[in-house]
């Protein structure tokens, strides 16, 4: 395994990395990542509902593919990665720091943006910060980072805005996570009123996002809210929620949600050119990837993935 580095200097550390990880991977590396070699795998890469919503995520996009979104240019600045933590039990790192420096200097490297999770312990958020942080020295400029932190009380929330905006570029709040399986019984998390929102938005005085917009509920909060960003979510199919696909979500709500907000992200099943076109196509201006970007970067074929969406 060879993780995919521009900066010279650094291979000793890239070696020791892959011999640390290579195996353990928790991905089942299914030869089409469709969510049904790994239904209810949590903690994983899996889905909850017997994987139900993260196959319908990715089949929408197939189901929703046109030519016309085939003429669609792909720009690097189009896609972001996932805001993902949890390495070690999610995706099979031995130590939980390892993953986030590798991960997004990955995406920094091939002109993606950056997003970055919340999780418990802190720690987790903190090796993110430190990992943005040390890439945006390396590089000498600002990355524009999108950090989304779980949607804790008030206090904590504060608490949490303070480690990440100096680094920031946007804050979100991941308002669906308080349902999700594998923060359950660990911390205190609240579904978040539009009063709340909006305090925390006056709190960091930056572009906020409101991640894992998925109901009819959530568009309601967004009109309220009128944030700077609107990212469609179901958590890659890892949180309870309705049936039903990102993809389908996002075509018949990007109207009415652009009345509320200047951008529309979109993450959930895109694997492919086609599927970052379709996105597009269909009013995201973001579009988010995760899975197939940390599998690439644990089996060091970045470069490769990233040759085949933007060719």
């Amino acid at each position: 395994m060879i993780l995919f580095y521009s900066q010279p200097g650094i291979w000793e550390f890239v070696l020791a990395i892959n011999q640390k990880f290579d195996g353990n991977l928790k991905c089942h590396r299914c030869a089409e990542c469709n969510g049904f070699g790994c239904p209810d795998m949590l903690p994983g890469l899996g889905g909850v509902m017997e994987g139900k919503n993260f196959q319908a995520n990715v089949q929408s996009w197939k189901d929703l593919f046109t030519p016309e979104a085939q003429k669609i240019t792909i720009k690097p600045t189009a896609i972001r990665c996932g805001p993902v933590t949890g390495a070690v039990e999610n995706i099979g790192f031995e130590n939980e720091k390892d993953f986030y420096y590798p991960y997004l200097k990955n995406t920094a490297d091939a002109g993606f943006g950056i997003c970055v999770g919340d999780g418990c312990p802190d720690e987790k958020l903190k090796f993110g910060v430190e990992a943005v942080k040390k890439i945006q020295e390396e590089a000498k400029k600002n990355l524009n980072a999108a950090f989304f932190l779980k949607p804790y009380p008030q206090e904590k929330l504060f608490e949490r805005v303070e480690w990440v905006k100096p680094y920031a570029g946007l804050i979100g709040i991941d308002i669906d996570s308080y349902n999700i399986l594998t923060m359950r019984n660990l911390v205190n998390l609240e579904r978040k009123t539009a009063a709340q929102l909006e305090e925390f938005r006056d709190k960091t005085k930056l572009p906020f996002v409101i991640k894992g917009v998925f109901t009819k509920e959530d568009i309601e909060l967004v009109k309220e809210v009128k944030p700077e960003v609107v990212y469609i979510s179901n958590h890659g199919g890892r949180v309870e929620t309705r049936l039903g696909s990102t993809g389908d979500f996002l075509k018949g709500n990007t109207e009415v949600l652009k009345k509320y907000c200047k951008e529309i992200w979109v993450d959930g099943g895109i694997r492919t050119k086609q599927d970052i076109q379709t996105a597009l196509f269909y009013g995201a201006d973001q579009v988010i990837m995760a899975r197939p970007l940390i599998r690439a970067t644990f089996d060091g074929t970045y470069k490769d993935f990233v040759s085949s969406i933007l060719k």
